[in-house]
């Protein structure tokens, strides 16, 4: 967006705020609501229940209530909220109390740090825009204090300008919420990130166990999984899924559906028996069968199915059954480490999902080199062995100018011959051939050389290095990037790690430990290929990203008023989260038009340069 559209657009909005906080007859509303007036605006507000006398709640009316979900504490959930117009305050406040949730209010940021150590919050809910602070500085503020380094900071504002949302969640921000936001909305992201940061907590202190389900925490189960891979070539591992969460949370509301799915983790707990399970995400379990016979590997793959399906539960009143997915890998494959197994398991579970029973087995490829081509096969290893890989290098230029040189790499091989041959030749042969983590490993080496070389000229540069998700989630893989960064004069965000979506989506649940890795030493990930769906947006949300490329079709079909809205909402999505959003296979001026206004931060394709072997281009005097 233009800086004079950022510029009107706050100003509209803070018009707005201004003008309401100014009308007596909304400010005496917004100081005097009834009790759990906020119920009114949700979708599974109850009916209504007439009071017993003026002014006091009905015996019977029923209290919504946010429960810890067993994440380590009984307590009820604590938010702090920051914020210095009143109305605004108590609306949060309000609607917060009336979920059960104890909320504080501090109307002074001078205040802030004192209420922090008396009310020790489980999250704080901020206006952007505090006197005397501004967003940047009140993170800064609590996260110089150990004892608040993982409390969650949740942004409530209305400045549209995506500039200062990064620059906030750059310094430890963990999330943003727009104004006006339904009440409803607010009360899910603040419990979602309280129970999330609860659970890490107890994870951090050692508890191997969810309190209430008894189900292993996910990160004991990759403890457990990393001990038993590749060792342990027996057994099976279970990825169990329940079906149209979505439906039944827009139905049921967060809580509901919440308690739902820990009742089900206990069944599911039941119907593994002696085997470990653990609860991966919100509606995906992780079943790790290690003493199982071959012969009953799809028995159990049943059992698990029907035995959620017949598990009854009572939501609201409702009698409910809930219908679940399995895919399952048996680990006589002999994968190499815990990761393949579980993006194998995963797989499975895609499969399953286009499967009328529900339930699918990985099926192991088949040996690379017998269907890799053979020629291409020794053309690779030479190439390896004789260092014949480069790099083409492509700009990616800010729609608002600036100079930040910034290239994405392009992977080219240049054989015995002298011929020179593009990735989309070399990396199917490579992934077939089982050589396409040594190829990955050696292209790291090539751009951080790059990059070393381009501090020490005082020219620095940031390079979008592209990496199979395969490779990332190899044992050790991270601890080899690390190594490769140490002793150079590289800066940490210089360096993208660019993973495909499709991949991603495979490898969703080891690519969350690689990211870990990779989060304290600056290194920044992009999400390239990105087409919007549900699981695509579950990614962005969960993985720490910096930068989302859009796919080709977004650029090729903008003609499509489909894809005009669905690319423009996909963008909106991910700077609301912070990341910064590019445009990739540019070809034409109107195309190029077209994302600026549509709001991308970058285009990149052969309408600003084709890929070449230097990194020569003009970002100075370069003009879209």
């Amino acid at each position: 967006m233009p800086a004079s559209s950022r510029t009107a657009a706050a100003n509209a909005s803070g018009g707005a705020r201004q003008g309401s906080a100014g009308t007596p007859a909304a400010v005496l509303r917004a100081e005097t609501p009834p009790a759990h007036y906020w119920r009114r605006w949700c979708e599974d507000a109850p009916a209504p229940e007439l009071p017993a006398a003026e002014g006091a709640p009905a015996a019977n009316e029923p209290l919504p209530q946010v429960l810890p979900h067993g994440d380590g504490a009984d307590a009820p959930y604590r938010v702090l909220i920051v914020e210095d117009d009143p109305s605004q305050a108590l609306f949060a406040e309000t609607v917060l109390n009336g979920t059960g949730m104890q909320a504080r209010v501090v109307g002074v940021s001078s205040e802030v740090m004192a209420a922090m150590e008396q009310f020790r919050p489980d999250l704080v809910l901020t206006d952007l825009h505090m006197p005397g602070l501004n967003g940047t500085e009140i993170t800064t503020l609590i996260r110089a204090h150990a004892a608040f380094a993982h409390t969650p900071i949740v942004f409530l504002t209305g400045d549209p300008d995506p500039e200062t949302q990064f620059e906030v969640l750059q310094v430890g921000a963990d999330d943003f919420l727009t104004k006006p936001v339904r009440p409803r909305h607010l009360i899910a992201a603040v419990e979602s990130r309280v129970r999330r940061a609860r659970t890490l907590e107890r994870q951090r202190s050692g508890d191997g166990r969810h309190p209430v389900t008894g189900l292993h925490t996910r990160t004991t189960m990759l403890q457990r999984l990393g001990a038993a891979i590749p060792e342990q070539a027996r057994g099976a591992l279970y990825f169990v899924e329940i079906e149209n969460t979505t439906a039944l949370r827009d139905r049921f509301g967060y809580a509901a559906l919440e308690g739902a799915l820990v009742d089900t983790g206990r069944h599911v707990g039941e119907l593994a028996g002696e085997h470990l399970v653990s609860r991966l995400n919100d509606n995906t379990f992780v079943v790790f069968a290690a003493e199982l016979a071959a012969r009953e590997f799809g028995t159990f793959a049943r059992s698990l199915r029907d035995g959620i399906t017949r598990h009854q539960l009572t939501v609201e009143g409702e009698p409910l059954r809930l219908r679940a997915l399995v895919g399952y890998a048996s680990l006589h494959s002999g994968f190499e480490d815990a990761g393949a197994a579980l993006a194998a398991a995963e797989q499975a579970l895609r499969d399953a999902r286009q499967l009328p029973v529900g339930i699918a087995a990985h099926q192991p490829p088949e040996a690379a080199a017998a269907e890799a081509d053979a020629d291409r096969v020794v053309m690779l290893h030479e190439a390896l062995m004789n260092d014949r890989f480069e790099l083409a290098y492509q700009p990616i230029v800010a729609v608002a100018g600036g100079e930040e040189a910034q290239y994405q790499t392009l992977l080219r091989l240049r054989d015995a011959d002298g011929n020179m041959h593009t990735a989309a030749e070399i990396l199917p042969v490579a992934e077939a051939a089982g050589v396409l983590h040594e190829i990955d490993r050696h292209v790291l080496e090539l751009a951080i050389a790059i990059l070393d070389q381009r501090v020490g000229e005082s020219r620095p540069v940031r390079l979008f290095v592209s990496q199979s998700a395969r490779t990332l989630t190899r044992d050790g893989y991270a601890a080899t990037l690390l190594g490769m960064l140490e002793g150079t004069r590289i800066d940490g965000p210089s360096l993208v790690i660019d993973v495909r979506q499709d991949e991603a989506l495979v490898h969703a649940v080891a690519l969350q430990e690689f990211c870990s890795a990779m989060v304290p030493a600056g290194v920044q990930l992009c999400l390239s290929q990105y087409s919007a769906g549900p699981e695509a947006d579950a990614l962005l949300a969960q993985m720490p990203l910096g930068f989302m490329r859009l796919a080709a079709r977004y650029s090729s079909q903008l003609g499509e008023g489909a894809v005009r809205d669905e690319m423009r909402a996909a963008i909106e999505r991910a700077h609301r989260l912070g990341l910064q959003v590019i445009g990739q296979q540019v070809e034409d001026p109107q195309a190029a038009a077209t994302l600026w206004i549509s709001g991308v931060d970058y285009i990149q394709g052969n309408l600003v340069q084709h890929a070449a072997g230097g990194l020569d281009f003009d970002f100075q005097n370069s003009v879209l």
